[in-house]
């Protein structure tokens, strides 16, 4: 008899902890599947207004943008000039800020630079053909770019270094590489220039930046084979 009371006993300790136990879903920590649930939606709704967000983002990012590119568009052709001078006058207290190979790099090429900045500003004013020479300028000006930093290691090269090993080549196949393009671009430009239905003055100031920009191809080519022929003592080892 004392032995069905020592069970009784037992099995009326044990059920409220296997009643509490049923409670937990296994491996999930939350004691309620439908609080588990609602978590999820609760992150499920994060991400999806993350996903929405990001469309926003965008657009704002390319209004933002568009309104920069119409604020560096000139809408006549004094507003240009000015816009060409201001622009002159910025690079100039750049260069003050430089020194040895940096500023001669930046004296060479300010000119194409400037060039660059005047097709862009001119979108407005080349009747139809704005947009595509913005976007060759725009390739053009990242093209400037790579050869400023080529033509400031072939500046930076020091003389022991050339008198034994010659000039840097890889920086000169790079500025001739460049400068075969450039020429395509500014090629392309000619032709989209005698498309153009601009205005005499805008014609004239067009043609002239092109002629610029293809002086300065023509220097840059003769910089890289007059870097390609100093062979130094010993650079015939390695080239």
């Amino acid at each position: 008899m004392k032995k069905y009371l020592v069970l009784l006993l037992v099995l009326a300790f044990c059920m409220p902890l296997v009643a509490a136990q049923g409670i937990h879903e296994p491996g999930t920590g939350i004691e309620e599947p439908e609080l588990r649930e609602s978590a999820q939606g609760t992150g499920q709704g994060l991400q999806q207004n993350d996903s929405e967000g990001e469309p926003a983002l965008v657009s704002a990012q390319i209004r933002a943008e568009s309104q920069e590119r119409q604020r560096l568009m000139a809408h006549s052709p004094g507003e240009l000039r000015e816009m060409m001078q201001l622009r002159q006058q910025e690079m100039n207290q750049e260069l003050q800020g430089f020194k040895d190979s940096r500023q001669k790099v930046y004296q060479n090429q300010n000119i194409v630079r400037l060039a660059v900045h005047s097709l862009l500003a001119m979108e407005n004013l080349t009747d139809g053909i704005g947009p595509q020479v913005s976007a060759i300028a725009r390739d053009f000006n990242n093209s400037v770019q790579r050869t400023m930093r080529s033509e400031e290691r072939v500046l930076e090269r020091g003389r022991f270094k050339r008198f034994f090993a010659g000039g840097d080549s890889e920086s000169a196949d790079e500025i001739e590489q460049e400068a075969n393009l450039n020429q395509q671009r500014i090629q392309q430009l000619r032709q989209l220039r005698e498309q153009c239905n601009c205005s005499e003055e805008i014609g004239a100031m067009m043609q002239e930046r092109l002629q610029e920009m293809d002086h300065e191809q023509t220097r840059l080519k003769e910089l890289a084979q007059s870097e390609k022929r100093s062979k130094g003592i010993f650079g015939w080892i390695w080239k």
